[in-house]
């Protein structure tokens, strides 16, 4: 049983940490659907002597409890009572797929606090002005979103039906959204270390239901609950310009509007390139020479 924190309305938050204790934070955000376990690969944390990695289920994944309700920016909340629980004065933020809008509110909602934030693969919200939200989507997310939109009792009981076939057979997820992979995504996913992270974090995130998913799922199509114009923070975007999953159009409209914004465009990458980019981006979020 992973270390947690018992929220001030009761809720049981799970929390996870590797690296050096004593290095620089680093608070890692998940994907859809993820967990803890699930952020950075291990020889990724091995290469990174300096930096002290910490992790948490949102509300419903894992072993945190539900939050019904909950918005994008409640992640800032949640952020902010695990660095306060583990004495944390600044920290950087990194968010990867449906964790990048969460790494985004608490760089607008905790400016004191977070020194960088890096959003890998980021949607942008969904009244985003000028946008049109679904193009270049891939079917399978189109429909989920589609659906959750259109009749949310449905929704929820699809996809509480799938978590429970993926916690039989994790791979059947990665089946499910091939027709948004592209060649070098399922050369990433191939790889045997990458594989087992990814099928071990579906088979823990819906271990005990699927309200994380369902949640976060309308938490991304609901109103947000923050500009991502009013980020103060430095925040490098990171997109793969063949990603169907999180269209590039999303990263465009993001790089327009968020002031202090490094975007990082990869011409040939798709959705899980973002893992091969890792590296690249914890540089960034925490330079070789301060580690």
């Amino acid at each position: 049983m992973p270390s947690g924190i018992r929220m001030r309305d009761g809720r049981w938050l799970a929390i996870e940490e590797w690296g050096d204790p004593g290095g620089t934070p680093v608070v890692l955000l998940h994907g859809t659907p993820g967990c803890r376990s699930g952020t950075v690969p291990q020889d990724l944390v091995d290469a990174r002597p300096g930096v002290r990695f910490i992790a948490y289920d949102r509300p419903g994944y894992g072993d945190s409890d539900r939050g019904p309700g909950r918005r994008v920016a409640h992640a800032a909340r949640d952020v902010a009572a695990v660095a306060d629980t583990l004495k944390l004065d600044r920290f950087a933020v990194l968010g990867r797929s449906g964790g990048a809008p969460h790494a985004l509110a608490c760089a607008a909602l905790l400016p004191n606090r977070v020194r960088r934030a890096a959003a890998m693969m980021s949607l942008a919200p969904p009244d985003a002005e000028g946008l049109r939200w679904f193009d270049g989507m891939a079917e399978s997310n189109v429909e989920e979103f589609a659906q959750a939109l259109t009749d949310p009792l449905d929704f929820a009981e699809r996809i509480s039906a799938r978590a429970a076939a993926i916690r039989k057979d994790p791979a059947q997820l990665l089946v499910s959204i091939r027709d948004g992979l592209t060649d070098s995504d399922r050369r990433i996913i191939a790889e045997p270390a990458i594989s087992e992270m990814l099928l071990r974090t579906f088979r823990e995130a819906l271990r005990s239901s699927a309200y994380g998913w369902i949640d976060d799922d309308l938490a991304l199509l609901s109103n947000w609950g923050f500009d991502p114009a009013a980020i103060i923070r430095p925040v490098l975007l990171w997109h793969g310009a063949q990603d169907t999953l999180s269209p590039v159009s999303h990263f465009e409209w993001l790089a327009e509007r968020i002031p202090r914004a490094r975007p990082v465009l990869d011409p040939e990458a798709g959705h899980f390139g973002a893992l091969e980019a890792l590296p690249d981006v914890l540089d960034w979020l925490v330079p070789r020479a301060s580690a």
